[in-house]
């Protein structure tokens, strides 16, 4: 196919919307894949998925706040507190006094999902002791006892069940932040508030560092799992991995079966005979239980499932469909004259009869691409997904595992399904329209 009908043919495409919304759709998911690649670099998505130090940071299954504000609520946002507070000295025989305010304003209309304090203390030879108050807004003073402070110590207030049963029997995210009227619905007491830090430190130079959290009901653009980490990470990173497994298993087994298909119609005989008959028998094996069969017994690499789907893939039915468009190009008259001129067996294949059907199997290739997308995500959603990337079918494995629809977690499940769809959509709405370009026989339906 020469330039001409290239052009010609790229000419003709761009009169199908179909093809046009598939192209943009595409295009979306290369640019963001090219994004997160550069964003966010490999090791730094491996290290955050593992739990790295932002996630202590964030709430326990979040959703989304676009969702938030689509609904016109005001739920709380985390509120992290203590960075750059003053503190107060006053020295003493033997050691100091330190006394930090940690204040903030609270405007949200509903209660935060959790309070922590992570209190740091570096340098110590002998652990200091500080005691806790809380100060509403209305006056109310609250003890919230004191703590032996080591090197790094979390104080989960929201888990403290002595201040529970001193608040009314409200867990203390709600009752330290509520109107005292005792009514069954708490509502916010927005205003002020204040944690009053007054700590005894025995040592001249060392300090004292300090973070209140106030974890939030909703973060960020696609919320949090189970284990704190933000989805976003997965939703991005996941877009490049599935773009990848799909472009290369459809390449690998796309190419290696159709030369494997010319050399067979080429040479014929014995060598055919036994491509037809490797073929027959790799049609009747089921793919996905020898996946899922190497994940169990194996490996979950998703490298190694690639590398299992191609080969799964060299001798499928294409090989058959591929045969019998070779087989008139075979008998050719420019073939003949090749080998007049002195062509080379390879040259024949490769040169002049590969060629030939490139254009009929462009469109089978791209809506191929969604095909092997799928695959990996649906091992993955089994549990033999690559435990490492952080990949949209590992989201939906853990949405499953943690029952997110029936706790009411319908963004867990929805944001990688919808990119899913996206992405079969796309190619298949491209693929469709290619098909309708370089089939002869579809061209004037």
């Amino acid at each position: 196919m020469n330039g001409g009908r290239w052009r010609d043919g790229w000419r003709e495409l761009r009169r199908y919307p179909s093809a046009l919304v598939g192209m943009v759709i595409i295009a979306a998911l290369v640019g963001l894949s090219l994004y997160t690649v550069v964003a966010i670099p490999y090791p730094e998505a491996l290290d955050k998925w593992r739990g790295g130090e932002p996630w202590r940071l964030h709430p326990v299954n979040a959703g989304p706040a676009w969702a938030d504000r689509l609904s016109g609520g005001r739920q709380a946002r985390t509120l992290i507190v203590g960075r750059g507070a003053e503190v107060e000295e006053a020295p003493f025989a033997g050691g100091r006094r330190l006394r930090m305010a940690l204040a903030f304003d609270y405007d949200f209309d509903g209660f935060p999902s959790e309070i922590n304090l992570f209190l740091r203390a570096e340098g110590h030879e002998q652990r200091p002791f500080a005691r806790l108050l809380w100060q509403a807004p209305d006056g109310r003073e609250i003890s919230l006892g004191g703590h032996r402070i080591g090197r790094e110590d979390r104080v989960s207030i929201s888990q403290d069940r002595a201040l529970e049963r001193r608040l009314g029997g409200r867990v203390p995210h709600i009752g330290l932040l509520a109107e005292p009227d005792g009514e069954a619905m708490p509502r916010v007491q927005k205003g002020r508030h204040v944690l009053l830090l007054d700590a005894v430190v025995f040592d001249d130079r060392a300090g004292i560092d300090a973070e209140l959290v106030l974890y939030g009901r909703v973060h960020g653009i696609a919320g949090t799992d189970h284990q704190r980490r933000d989805l976003r990470l997965a939703l991005l990173w996941g877009t490049p991995v599935a773009l990848a497994f799909g472009l290369l298993a459809a390449v690998g087994t796309t190419v290696t079966t159709l030369v494997i298909a010319a050399v067979g119609v080429w040479y014929r005989g014995w060598i055919d005979a036994v491509i037809q008959r490797l073929t027959e028998v790799n049609m009747i094996l089921p793919v996905l239980p020898i996946l899922v069969m190497v994940g169990t017994l194996y490996s979950t690499s998703i490298w190694l499932m690639l590398g299992v789907v191609v080969v799964l893939g060299i001798f499928s039915a294409s090989i058959k469909m591929y045969r019998a468009m070779l087989l008139p190009i075979r008998e050719a008259p420019y073939i003949e004259a090749a080998q007049a001129y002195g062509a080379s067996n390879l040259r024949i294949v490769m040169r002049y009869m590969i060629p030939r059907i490139l254009p009929v199997l462009i469109p089978t290739f791209v809506t191929l691409i969604p095909t092997f997308v799928f695959l990996e995500a649906s091992l993955a959603v089994l549990g033999l997904g690559d435990p490492v990337l952080p990949t949209w079918g590992k989201v939906l494995n853990d949405a499953q595992s943690q029952s997110a629809l029936y706790n009411g977690y319908y963004y867990w499940v929805v944001s990688p399904a919808v990119l899913l769809m996206l992405t079969g959509l796309g190619f298949a709405m491209l693929g469709f329209a290619l098909d309708r370009v370089f089939n002869p026989r579809l061209r004037s339906l």
